[in-house]
């Protein structure tokens, strides 16, 4: 699961990003409006964590423009960032405590808001319900024929039986099971994995890929020659 932070204060920005990649997130970090809006078009994130006061402007900008953006056949020009999508998950952390402020902030399209300072513990807790709820997910655990998967606890069983995963190998399996009946390419899958600026080996989707299949089965995951991976909707 990839989350971008968008905060301008460096130590806040370092401690989320500490937090949430201790928690198996890969957390990208901007700190301006510019920044942010350029990375929504050129990368797929699964949540914004978004500040308010920022350098070159408020970040209610971001969630302004972003909700506002309709996506039209041939809208992206080659060499142009592409559009962002519009329903990615927006958490508002700011300082501002004011409810008209707060009302303001989901009023224009926030998913949710939180004031600082606030507990890393409830801060994912309402990240996972935010990108639940965007997803169409009720319930905290996904089921998936035997598969229980736990994104709180990152966690997953199979029959019942615990299966130990990687952090990696829990967000490419989180990744296909979240996009079940749709092929995820290589580098979308790596979308999940990896921040900007780590080194991706070029065939570490394909290993972690293997060893789930060691774990759950070697028909858990189809590859689809010379395109990627999926899940379908419904387990074999």
């Amino acid at each position: 699961m990839r989350i971008l932070v968008v905060e301008d204060n460096e130590g806040i920005a370092a401690g989320l990003r500490a937090n949430l990649t201790q928690r198996g997130y890969a957390v990208d970090i901007c700190t301006s409006v510019a920044d942010a809006w350029h990375a929504l078009g050129t990368a797929r994130f699964d949540a914004v964590l978004l500040d308010l006061g920022l350098p070159d402007g408020d970040g209610s900008d971001i969630v302004r423009r972003l909700r506002a953006v309709r996506h039209r056949p041939g809208s992206a020009r080659p060499g142009m960032d592409a559009l962002p999508d519009p329903a990615t998950p927006v958490l508002i952390l700011t300082a501002r405590d004011q409810i008209h402020e707060r009302v303001a902030g989901l009023n224009l399209g926030a998913d949710d808001y939180l004031v600082k300072p606030f507990d890393m513990d409830e801060l994912e807790a309402r990240l996972r319900a935010m990108m639940r709820r965007a997803a169409g997910q009720a319930s905290p655990v996904i089921h998936y024929g035997a598969l229980e998967i736990d994104p709180a606890a990152h966690t997953v069983r199979q029959g019942g039986r615990l299966v130990e995963t990687s952090p990696r190998e829990f967000a490419v399996l989180w990744a296909l099971v979240q996009a079940r009946g749709r092929v995820l390419s290589r580098q979308q899958i790596e979308e999940h994995l990896y921040n900007w600026g780590d080194a991706v080996e070029s065939n570490a989707v394909e290993v972690y890929v293997h060893h789930l299949r060691k774990k759950l089965g070697q028909r858990s995951i189809v590859t689809m020659r010379g395109v990627g991976y999926f899940l379908p909707l419904e387990p074999a």
